[in-house]
């Protein structure tokens, strides 16, 4: 029996693969795992039946028999854990791979939120001019670190594995602020993360949800 996901019926990314079903899917296709997806709206996801699997009325959520998981990294993790591929077989790999996804989703993504969510809802503010750069320069400062330990290798440590699925997912929400783009390695980095069959795979999918959603 295949795992089933929910995702937005009607996304607010757009079709641009920034919510976060994108890392499940893109998780399940790297591993070969077939699976279902059930589309909910706002509405839904604040019912009780929704918040039973997700307290916080957010997607996604994960089933798999008598499993239910919330939380994105959290579900990438079970899955890299359950199927090959997304964590090295090496203790001390696997242990810096995994110290990474944290790294992605507790030190790198914040500030990107923080700057995301200022853009889209404070721009009216009279203090916004004032705010952005300090977003920015928090941003700055996290790529550079970042850009600097990647320096010209491909990955984050090693073979592709679900560090590199998390810390793409993340920066990829800066797309068309050129903070990235002041990096070519980082440029690079999420490029080829794209270039991945399973992540064009995913994407397919939840573009054309959003598709079927918007009518075009």
């Amino acid at each position: 029996m295949s795992p089933t996901i929910t995702a937005f019926k009607s996304s607010p990314d757009r079709g641009r693969g920034l919510a976060r079903d994108m890392r499940v899917r893109w998780a399940l296709e790297e591993v070969g795992q077939a699976y279902d997806v059930r589309l909910v709206t706002f509405a839904e996801m604040k019912q009780p039946a929704h918040l039973a699997l997700h307290p916080f009325g957010q997607i996604p959520t994960y089933e798999d028999g008598d499993l239910a998981l919330f939380e994105s990294g959290a579900i990438v993790f079970h899955i890299a854990e359950r199927h090959s591929g997304l964590l090295p077989d090496d203790a001390n790999a696997r242990a810096r791979a995994i110290t990474w996804m944290f790294a992605a989703l507790s030190t790198v993504e914040p500030p990107i939120v923080d700057r995301s969510m200022a853009t889209l809802m404070d721009r009216d503010k009279p203090w916004y001019e004032e705010r952005l750069p300090i977003l920015d320069s928090r941003v700055r400062d996290r790529l550079g670190q970042l850009s600097h330990h990647l320096g010209d290798t491909d990955w984050l440590d090693g073979a592709f594995s679900a560090a590199d699925l998390m810390m793409v997912s993340v920066l990829q929400r800066l797309a068309g602020s050129g903070l990235v783009e002041a990096h070519p390695n980082l440029s690079a980095y999420i490029a080829r993360a794209e270039a991945r069959p399973a992540y064009r795979r995913a994407f397919d999918a939840q573009y054309a949800v959003f598709v079927a959603a918007s009518g075009a």
